[in-house]
């Protein structure tokens, strides 16, 4: 038996497999737990007599040394604590963006949906990210043989605006970030949450609100999201596409440091659940706009994972490898 997880800011999902067969899978709330390791006696819970023979969990945070310190969560993993609480030596944890690069690896082409639908895909390194809680980066490198996933942490990178309206989305970040604005900032749930807050602020003009509604929310990212896709609200719209051109940028800032001819793909909840408003074109406007090299971008496939479990089956994937 092998347990694999995906472990995120929001939420932590564990499943135990067969082979290919899932035997049982349940998702967490992360914030409800105060260590992993409270989290995963509830999960063992449910599976008595069990044995464990492998595990393999993606984890939001950089791996050092084969443990983690969690980045949105006050969690430490380590490696040889977890096999201590399964009884079992071959426990791995990768950066939950690895795992997903190793999930967009295994799966068919029939979980992606195209952003630029002329771009024709090749054989050669790839790029990932995701935005959710955080945001998270992956390179995906291919030796002329086989791929190799270098997990990173460029979420992090400085945000850059190309605009005079970026310009004073940063000046409006820095109120709460005087140090360090960066693009995980912006691209993420409370991202979002920010960039509506930033247009209400400049007098946006907009016709119709749902300000109460966001304010009530527990998820206001979800809500706005939503919104954004049923085009129920004008602020709504706006917040998602000003988004959809900064994620669109820092993709091609990526592509740009790996030139990802075997495609840039975007994983995590927000893409799927946006895409219609990724489809637009901000999204891929924002890639493109790099000067010089916008016609080596528009090369590059970029697709959108709809598939909400692949940093799971990354996981999976890569325990069985």
């Amino acid at each position: 038996m092998i347990l694999a997880g995906d472990i995120g800011g929001t939420k932590t999902l564990l499943a135990i497999f067969d082979g290919e067969n899932c035997v049982i899978k349940h998702r967490f709330e992360s914030a409800n737990y105060a260590t992993f390791h409270a989290l995963l006696d509830d999960f063992l819970d449910l599976i008595p007599n069990v044995k464990i023979e492998a595990a393999c969990l993606g984890v939001a945070g950089p791996i050092v040394d084969g443990d983690c310190v969690t980045t949105n969560l006050p969690w430490k993993l380590t490696c040889y604590e977890i096999g201590e609480q399964l009884n079992t030596k071959k426990v791995t944890l990768l950066n939950d963006l690895e795992a997903a690069a190793w999930g967009v690896l295994a799966l068919p082409e029939s979980n992606f949906v195209a952003l630029n639908p002329n771009a024709k895909k090749q054989v050669g390194n790839c790029a990932v990210l995701a935005a959710g809680t955080g945001l998270g980066e992956a390179i995906i490198f291919y030796d002329g043989t086989q791929h190799h996933v270098i997990a990173n942490e460029g979420g992090h990178c400085d945000f850059a605006p190309t605009d005079a309206q970026q310009i004073e989305l940063l000046s409006f970040m820095q109120a709460n970030f005087p140090e360090h604005v960066s693009y995980e900032r912006l691209v993420s749930g409370v991202g979002i949450e920010a960039i509506y807050e930033f247009l209400c602020a400049s007098d946006y003009p907009f016709y119709e609100s749902i300000e109460a509604e966001i304010t009530d929310a527990e998820d206001k990212a979800a809500v706005i999201g939503a919104a954004a896709v049923a085009n129920s609200s004008a602020l709504c719209v706006a917040t998602l596409q000003l988004f959809s051109r900064i994620y669109g940028a820092e993709a091609g800032n990526l592509a740009l440091k790996c030139l990802p001819y075997g495609g840039v793909y975007l994983a995590g909840g927000i893409a799927a659940k946006c895409l219609p408003v990724l489809q637009q074109g901000a999204f891929l406007e924002g890639f493109l706009a790099k000067g010089r090299y916008r016609g080596a971008l528009e090369k590059i496939a970029v697709n959108v994972c709809i598939h909400p479990e692949v940093g799971l089956l990354g996981a999976l994937y890569f325990a069985k490898k």
